[in-house]
């Protein structure tokens, strides 16, 4: 029975002379989502703002998103958002944090039960006070850091240092562009959107060691071959491999968006886009960075511009 193959055996495809457009591009939408980060700032949730979340549903007919909003200001609480969600029948209710502690905080969900439990059902309630939503910011910006850093240590004594610093690079640059996603689409970030980004790191890793582990090995294979060469003839072999693991994650995704609801919407749409983030950078910016970090081909020379061109 003959194999299915979704990608042309042998491809030949010259991903590094498209280094002169990726590196600008990469670079300016890095400093767009810098500045988006700065200039839009973060849709924090209640994990990391503080605060009480509420999810109900409503026992009988469509949610009276106008008339809930009107009855929640009534309550005295400063900021509410309502928000419906799923269903016509599903709403959400964000209470912004009080002053006097996490007894305050239980108290609004006493009220908000008082106020609207008669003809809705309460199917979720998140209270997060101010020491514990610290706690979290700290925490998750200490996780992504300390990431970051077994990533270089990995790749230092995995491969060579120019390996581990165009991992870093790489893993960087998904990282900017993943908040800057965040910034831009105003999607709300929590703990979910932590482990998403944490997740796109993983994956976006794992795609550039499986690169640079073919590139070492034709570094190794090819000696008298210019080093862009070797980087095309590397990435054009993994190619196949990369194409399929990014499709099948991607329904998966798709599915996650389309089916997960409210809570799970923002995880899948940044994943998505880490996906696709991550494959790009592991071709366009893992690789070719390479070249200007001088990687050195079987131990033998430093690789400069000059020698980057294939033997006759």
């Amino acid at each position: 029975m003959a194999l299915v193959r979704y990608i042309p055996v042998d491809t030949k495809y010259q991903f590094m002379r498209h280094r002169r457009w990726s590196f600008p591009l990469s670079a300016l939408l890095s400093i767009l989502a810098v500045a988006a980060f700065f200039g839009l700032g973060m849709n924090f949730g209640i994990d990391f703002r503080g605060g009480t979340l509420v999810e109900m549903q409503s026992r009988a007919g469509p949610a009276d998103i106008a008339q809930i909003r009107q009855d929640a200001a009534a309550l005295g609480f400063g900021q509410v958002e309502v928000q419906q969600f799923g269903t016509d029948r599903d709403v959400a209710v964000r209470v912004q944090l009080q002053d006097g502690g996490e007894e305050v905080q239980q108290l609004v969900v006493q009220q908000l039960r008082a106020a609207f439990e008669a003809d809705y059902e309460f199917r979720r309630v998140e209270v997060v006070g101010p020491r514990v939503s610290g706690e979290l910011v700290q925490s998750g910006t200490l996780g992504v850091v300390a990431a970051i850093l077994a990533v270089l240590v990995y790749l230092w004594f995995r491969f060579e240092w120019h390996f581990a610093v165009g991992a870093v690079i790489a893993t960087l640059h998904d990282l900017v562009l993943t908040i800057g996603f965040f910034a831009v689409t105003q999607l709300e970030f929590n703990m979910t959107s932590i482990a998403a980004i944490l997740t796109i790191l993983g994956y976006s890793l794992n795609d550039t060691v499986v690169v640079y582990d073919r590139i070492r090995e034709m570094l190794r294979k090819y000696k008298r071959v210019g080093v862009n060469e070797v980087l095309d003839i590397a990435i054009n072999a993994t190619l196949s491999r990369t194409f399929l693991t990014s499709v099948t994650t991607l329904l998966a995704l798709l599915a996650l968006a389309a089916l997960g609801g409210e809570v799970i919407k923002g995880f899948a749409y940044a994943m998505i886009f880490g996906l696709v983030i991550g494959t790009y950078s592991s071709i366009f910016i893992a690789a070719p960075v390479l070249i200007y970090l001088g990687v050195r081909q079987s131990g033998e020379f430093a690789v400069t511009d000059a020698q980057t061109q294939p033997a006759e």
